[in-house]
């Protein structure tokens, strides 16, 4: 899939992307399906996030599905459901996608049917389990066949130290992500792969990992949603973005999560997005191609170029998020290690 009227990228895979690329349409009109992060994208915590209920309101009677992607293994897509509808975001339990769901996917595949599964996480991963006919426990002593674990705020040592002793029995072990950090409405708190981090410094054993970024998760989403033409949207680089360029797909970055202006300037290639916004807004407008000229590139009135291991910026564009797409194709075309410092300053960021 390539970004249509796109001028300024290279394709939706992004393996040679040197700048961000543009839309002559809405995106609303560019794809069919938008796979939306939620935690940092949709809310945060209990609150949505500015602008994304009355943004997605508007992408859904534009004709768009919606389908909420999340590596967050803890709540059944039912109470995800619930706690969007409660934000004046309606959704269904069938819109709702988790890793939990993939990572059981991949446990199915490894144990007979009605097989008992160790769980470390929560009430995702134990529906998501009985979804495939297999039986949650909590104890090595009930016998299971397999460990599965997932985020949880209720995980503690007890439970950990129980996966343990079960991966180094020689089990099975699938992680419905390895997400360092989640965000909260508090701040930054430790994610699902902290904790997996635990249990592998305590085994000596590297999980199975089944979410963002990786292609099961991938696998889970176009199962349950038959997406054609679909759009990844997300803030973070090494999850939602990467699982987008793993995919094949085009993602659209929004900042009002864990990424920051100055990480995505020295973004790997596989980090690097088709599009970027400031929220959820962005799925509802066209979008400037950042465009190489003159040993630089240029979008919506801003030009950016690199010189002496420093990043310059010059013009007067109206969105200061052109001027972030100029810097991008200079940093993404110069390599990394530039110095965005000033640059980003005189945007404001």
């Amino acid at each position: 899939m390539t970004e249509t009227g796109a001028t300024g990228a290279n394709g939706a895979t992004g393996r040679a992307r040197t700048a961000p690329g543009g839309s002559d349409l809405p995106l609303t009109e560019a794809y069919d399906t938008a796979l939306l992060d939620l935690d940092g994208v949709v809310y945060a915590g209990p609150n949505a996030i500015d602008h994304a209920a009355d943004s997605l309101a508007v992408a859904r009677d534009r004709g768009m599905r919606l389908a909420y992607v999340t590596n967050n293994a803890s709540r059944p897509p039912r109470v995800v459901a619930e706690h969007l509808t409660e934000l004046d975001i309606p959704a269904e339990p069938s819109d709702v996608i988790n890793s939990a769901q993939a990572a059981a996917r991949l446990v199915a595949e490894k144990v007979p049917a009605g097989a008992k599964v160790l769980v470390v996480g929560g009430a995702g991963l134990v529906e998501a389990l009985a979804e495939h006919g297999l039986v949650a426990v909590r104890s090595l002593a009930e016998q299971p066949l397999a460990v599965v674990q997932g985020y949880d705020p209720s995980v503690g040592w007890e439970q950990l130290a129980e996966a343990s002793y079960a991966v180094a029995s020689g089990l099975p072990w699938v992680a419905s992500n390895t997400d360092l950090t989640v965000p909260t409405a508090r701040g930054i708190a430790p994610g699902n792969g902290t904790l997996v981090a635990a249990v592998r410094t305590a085994t000596g054993v590297e999980p199975e990992v089944a979410g963002k970024p990786l292609p099961p998760m991938h696998r889970e989403t176009v199962i349950r949603t038959g997406a054609k033409r679909p759009l990844v949207v997300g803030d973070r680089l090494d999850t939602d973005i990467e699982g987008a360029w793993n995919g094949g797909v085009d993602s659209l970055l929004v900042f009002t999560g864990v990424t920051t202006p100055a990480l995505l300037l020295d973004a790997p290639v596989e980090h690097r997005p088709t599009y970027l916004a400031a929220d959820l807004r962005g799925l509802l407008t066209a979008h400037r191609a950042a465009v190489a000229v003159d040993g630089g590139f240029e979008c919506g009135g801003w030009r950016a170029w690199a010189e002496d291991g420093v990043l310059r910026l010059s013009g007067a564009g109206e969105d200061r998020y052109d001027g972030l797409r100029a810097l991008c194709g200079a940093a993404w075309s110069a390599g990394a290690g530039l110095d965005g410092r000033k640059a980003l300053a005189e945007l404001g960021f």
